[in-house]
């Protein structure tokens, strides 16, 4: 639980065990030694500092919130849905996939943008998006389709995590070409999917962006307790961590539920069991964490969980080559975006 002395301001964190310990119901200031209602587990009493107004909502009322800001959000545009389902049908074609993203204007002049940057090398400029479809084939404009489709919705700054203008783009291009890169080598049929939610595997955060921003003192007090980790703090101030936000994103977005569950356990790869998909993007998140591209304020929190990396038998050296390969995707990509 955390704390806000209502007469010298100080923010403190009172542990589960101290709660049990204390049969008044009440614990001192360590500061001052003001006397403050703990309340329950399930309905903490929450204060902002003093004379800065009433206090954040909490408990069920922000989850009923945090779920209707998710709800609110715009669906994910129809030209991505289509292209999905051409994608599965094998009697669909270049032409077909084509078709499709010329419907959206603006997305298929990004698609065409992306396709002209130097990462894909072409010497001579892609024109038309049926050129596009035919020179990179229908995967890999499928890929350049995801990006349209999300990069202008990552770009922000997120002010509650610490990251600016971009570096959530960074951080979702980083991952998105490290978990492809692992599946390549690793599980080359989860390729393409791998991509698609390492770009997405953080979507969580721009909804609990602002509910952090408006609860600093509380997230920097439940820091500053030893073992403590961003998302232990997202759990245990907003009711959800950005993983579990993100898969309600990706229902909302229809994402394939394959998808979803590795973005929903990108943090904890093993309370799902052995799944190669949730696998591989908790070991990209991880390895993108450690580059340090658009890391944000959670950065350097996480590890590889040893279980995935026995399973997916990786080792210190594979760690530096697909750090080195996510490090030029993203240099190359946004130099020229």
């Amino acid at each position: 639980m955390i704390i806000t002395c209502r007469t010298c301001g100080k923010v403190f964190h009172v542990t589960d065990d101290e709660l049990r310990l204390n049969g008044a119901g009440k614990i001192a200031c360590p500061a001052c030694g003001t006397l403050h209602e703990t309340g329950s587990r399930d309905r903490p009493v929450e204060r902002t500092s003093a004379g800065s107004g009433p206090a954040p909502i909490s408990g069920t009322a922000l989850k009923k919130r945090i779920l209707r800001t998710v709800d609110e959000l715009p669906p994910m545009p129809e030209v991505a849905r289509k292209a999905r389902r051409l994608l599965a049908d094998e009697r669909s074609s270049f032409g077909d996939l084509a078709r499709v993203i010329e419907t959206d204007q603006a997305i298929a002049a990004r698609v065409l943008k992306i396709a002209n940057s130097s990462y894909y090398g072409f010497t001579n400029r892609i024109s038309s998006i049926q050129h596009a479809a035919a020179m990179l084939g229908m995967k890999t404009l499928n890929e350049l389709l995801t990006f349209a489709c999300t990069g202008s919705l990552l770009e922000g700054e997120l002010t509650g995590y610490a990251m600016r203008s971009g570096d959530l783009w960074k951080h979702s291009l980083a991952v998105a070409a490290c978990a492809r890169s692992i599946a390549k080598e690793k599980k080359p049929a989860l390729a393409d999917d791998a991509f698609a939610a390492g770009l997405l595997h953080d979507c969580g955060k721009l909804i609990l962006d602002s509910y952090i921003a408006e609860r600093r003192d509380l997230f920097t007090a439940f820091l500053a307790e030893p073992e403590t980790s961003f998302l232990e703090a997202e759990k245990e101030l907003l009711g959800f961590d950005h993983a579990e936000i993100a898969a309600e994103i990706c229902r909302k977005w229809q994402i394939p539920s394959p998808l979803t569950l590795a973005i929903k356990a990108h943090h904890k790869p093993t309370l799902v069991g052995e799944n190669d998909l949730v696998f591989i993007v908790h070991a990209a998140d991880a390895i993108a964490l450690m580059s340090g591209i658009g890391s944000g304020i959670d950065g350097m929190k996480y590890e590889i969980d040893p279980v995935v990396m026995e399973n997916l038998r990786i080792t210190g050296n594979d760690i530096g080559l697909h750090m080195a390969e996510a490090l030029e995707f993203v240099e190359e990509t946004v130099d020229n975006l």
